[in-house]
């Protein structure tokens, strides 16, 4: 029978706003750190992610993101660093900072079949080129074109052990960042409905979708929303991959109590989540494994600069923790500390460029 868990990870909205501990702000040393890390690293290597944790030293912000990194896996799994002032750098250059810190996190995965290694998530609705695939008449929105555009997101994680996104610029209007403890949410569905919970725990059928798996040869997978091991909580869930196994007719059909467990999941993540919106240089790092995130609409103006980006890297963290038997459907391992996670490419068989 299962059972409440405990730990920092467990918190709500209102427990991070009294403590403010899940915000880090880099000091001057930090930031003369990273400036001399990234000349450092232009003149030993041409192109913006060909290089690693060696070729950007830090001192003490190593120390701050080694710090960072036992928040995200032992702590509240969510973290906001602060204190890059983007307006002093390029974009080239942004991507650069933004690839060497993460190379001091873990390593990078790619996000789709296309060897998006960096991705950007911006209004691409009204591109004539967009970065991911038209979609057939009448078939469910993928996540990705959800993504890359000005909608809102519902709750989700990625398929990673940690996101890191890095505010280049806001929008107009809107695009608020919210997020939420899986933690707490797993314990009050426990709480409210044992029944529901107990079919968290089951199988649903999810979507590989080809605009980010490419022609996978298993076009759907069976994982259960929730899995504890060793005390401890993972979750990889999007209900639009949910929604989108159910286009197959070989697939199972989703029972109104699968269906109400869901429900009651959203309703739960709303009612504890955090809305905390963007600073530009802000870092928003967030373990996948026990945090919920999604955004607000919102409206671009390019004409005033106010057109929103943010850069996304998708990270295979070393002190990640074991996941249950079975989760290798999806992650490739369910090692601790294994490169996990990510889009193996088809040509390469690889999850990331760095082996």
């Amino acid at each position: 029978m299962s059972q409440m868990l405990a730990g920092r990870a467990a918190w709500t909205a209102a427990e991070l706003e009294r403590s403010g501990d899940w915000i880090r702000t880099l000091d001057d040393r930090q930031r003369q750190e990273i400036d001399a890390a990234l000349r450092q690293a232009k003149r030993h290597t041409a192109g913006l992610f060909d290089f690693g944790k060696s070729d950007f030293p830090l001192d003490s912000t190593a120390a701050l993101l080694a710090d960072i990194s036992d928040e995200l896996e032992n702590g509240r799994g969510a973290v906001r660093l602060r204190g890059l002032d983007v307006a002093r750098y390029s974009e080239d250059d942004l991507r650069r900072i933004f690839w060497g810190l993460g190379c001091h996190l873990g390593t990078a995965l790619y996000q789709n079949a296309r060897a998006e290694i960096m991705g950007e998530v911006r209004d691409e609705s009204r591109l004539a080129e967009k970065t991911y695939a038209p979609l057939e008449a009448g078939k469910i929105v993928s996540s990705r074109a959800r993504a890359r555009s000005t909608g809102p997101l519902r709750w989700h994680t990625d398929r990673c052990d940690v996101i890191a996104l890095l505010c280049v610029r806001n929008a107009r209007a809107g695009g608020i960042s919210k997020f939420a403890s899986i933690v707490t949410i797993y314990n009050e569905i426990l709480r409210r409905r044992p029944d529901l919970h107990a079919l968290l725990c089951e199988n649903y059928w999810r979507s590989r979708p080809a605009d980010e798996d490419g022609q996978h040869p298993e076009r759907a997978f069976p994982l259960p929303v929730f899995g504890v091991l060793d005390g401890k909580l993972t979750c990889q869930y999007s209900r639009t991959y949910v929604e989108q196994a159910q286009e197959f007719s070989e697939i199972p059909r989703l029972s109104a109590a699968q269906n109400e467990a869901l429900d009651l999941l959203a309703e739960v993540a709303d009612e504890t989540c955090l809305f905390s919106a963007f600073e530009p240089g802000d870092i928003q790092l967030l373990n996948n494994h026990v945090v919920f995130h999604g955004r607000t609409a919102y409206d671009d103006d390019a004409a005033s600069g106010q057109d929103r980006l943010l850069l996304r890297l998708w990270l295979a963290t070393p002190d990640s923790r074991r996941l249950p038997p079975g989760f290798d459907v999806l992650w490739g391992s369910t090692a601790a500390g294994a490169v996990r996670g990510g889009v193996v490419q088809p040509a390469t068989a690889s999850r990331t460029p760095v082996q």
